[in-house]
């Protein structure tokens, strides 16, 4: 079956004949049984239902699949910083369980309170005004209703190829054909601009270009005065395209010349991923609206949220979020925890010394190895960039799919985005030793496939 280019953007494809031959050669009878039955109960999804294995454990940087396969986790869904079965989380929402284990909305509880207060401690600037949901797609949501009622203007202006979540709000500003493609109808008013590091950038990529993609965007926002909010991933998770500080430091101000929120999309990157609690801190800019999840429940509850200047709080007669679950106790255990685990055990100064690390080793990739087209790093998000001819950049996609599989088979899990750019996501808790024992893995893999 041809896969279209789109379904290869956000992740590993789960319809392939590489995949099939993996699972036929490394799969017990027993574990393919239970995939089957996984797949007659559960709707099929692209990169999810059919699953790739049976996991039934999890524990520190590892997962155990149902053979007794024991694999480091270097993706992790982004969810995993403080690793897996961290005990000083799990504690803490086992005492919170016992306390107060869910409370209706109209009430309060101070271990929300608290998280609420630690994340204004955190956050820069007028950053002091918080609301928690159980999902990042939702957080988007309450984001983009937040912007419009501050500005009374509703279009958005985002990024192609950007993910925000896979709620129909979410999918429309997002700019991924994996989750838009065949829906029908999206949000009206949420326009597009080419993403930073485009391929097909209309000047043939961002190398010494200074920037014309915020030509662009200024031109959009000088012919549209409706638009509400800019929404951008401060550094693009899935195949980690890291802008220079000049471009955030532009963007901020072409918001504010032109009455515009600045949302910033850091659920998969926040507490401590790129070395900073978070991403924004590292363009020594304020913007006006966090979105965070995934690792903000600590690896075990869903917690997401968002964090709001001071003078955004505007929405007092309006629902933006009200869910079911939205001061959770539990949840704010957990994710209390999770920060705090990360500021105790040194984990920011961690992950930008793992930083160096993956730099050169990766430095080292590139100069050995001509598939290896580009490597990219912040903190412990880091990327390997595949090509077949380096000068066109044309994508070693069928390569970049056998290297994740070879990689698989010798205990080390990651996964592909855009089809060809291996994405090392470890948990911060992750040694200097497990780093270079996963980039010996890699390498022996980028080696066996292109080389031998």
């Amino acid at each position: 079956m041809e896969l279209k280019p789109y379904l290869r953007t956000e992740g590993d494809v789960n319809l392939s004949e590489e995949r099939r031959r993996w699972q036929e050669a490394n799969l017990s009878e027993a574990s393919l049984d239970v995939l089957e039955e996984d797949g007659r109960y559960f709707l099929h999804q692209s990169m999810s239902t059919p699953c790739l294995n049976v996991i039934t454990d999890a524990d520190g940087i590892f997962l155990e699949d149902m053979d007794g396969r024991r694999y480091m986790d270097f993706h992790g869904n982004s969810v995993h910083q403080v690793g897996y079965k961290n005990r000083y989380v799990i504690d803490a929402m086992k005492s919170q369980l016992d306390e107060l284990p869910f409370l209706p909305r109209r009430f309060t509880n101070p271990v929300a309170i608290r998280l609420a207060k630690k994340l204004a401690e955190l956050a820069p600037g007028d950053l002091n005004k918080v609301l928690f949901t159980p999902g990042g797609t939702s957080a988007i949501g309450m984001a983009l209703k937040l912007a419009r009622r501050a500005t009374g203007k509703f279009k958005t202006i985002s990024t192609w190829d950007s993910f925000h979540g896979a709620g129909l709000d979410a999918i429309s500003v997002g700019g991924e054909g994996v989750f838009r493609s065949r829906i029908g109808p999206l949000l009206p008013g949420t326009e597009h601009m080419m993403p930073y590091n485009s391929y097909r950038c209309f000047i043939g990529g961002c190398d010494g270009c200074g920037l014309k993609c915020l030509d662009y965007l200024e031109y959009m926002l000088e012919r549209e005065d409706d638009v509400g909010a800019i929404v951008m991933e401060p550094i693009r998770s899935t195949d980690v395209q890291i802008p220079p500080k000049a471009y955030f430091k532009r963007l901020r101000e072409l918001c504010d010349k032109h009455g515009v929120l600045l949302i910033l999309d850091e659920i998969p990157t926040a507490f401590g991923r790129t070395g900073t609690m978070f991403v924004h801190e590292h363009y020594d800019i304020v913007p006006d609206i966090v979105a965070i999840g995934k690792g903000f429940g600590g690896g075990v509850f869903p917690m997401a949220g968002i964090i709001a200047r001071e003078g955004l709080d505007v929405a007092q007669d309006i629902s933006l979020g009200h869910y079911t679950h939205e001061k959770s106790s539990v949840g704010s255990a957990a994710a209390l925890a999770t920060i705090e685990y990360i500021e105790r055990n040194g984990l920011l100064e961690h992950a930008r010394r793992m930083e160096d690390v993956f730099r050169e080793r990766m430095d080292s990739m590139k100069a050995k190895y001509e598939p290896v087209g580009d490597v990219r790093v912040k903190g412990m998000l880091a990327a390997i960039e595949l090509v077949t001819d380096r000068s066109a950049k044309e994508k070693a996609i069928e390569q970049a799919e056998k290297i994740m599989y070879r990689c698989m088979e010798r205990g080390l899990s990651f996964k592909v985005a855009s089809g060809n750019v291996l994405t090392l996501v470890p948990p911060l808790i992750a040694t200097q030793a497990q780093i270079e024992e996963a980039l010996d893995i890699v390498e022996e893999a980028i080696r066996f496939v292109f080389v031998v």
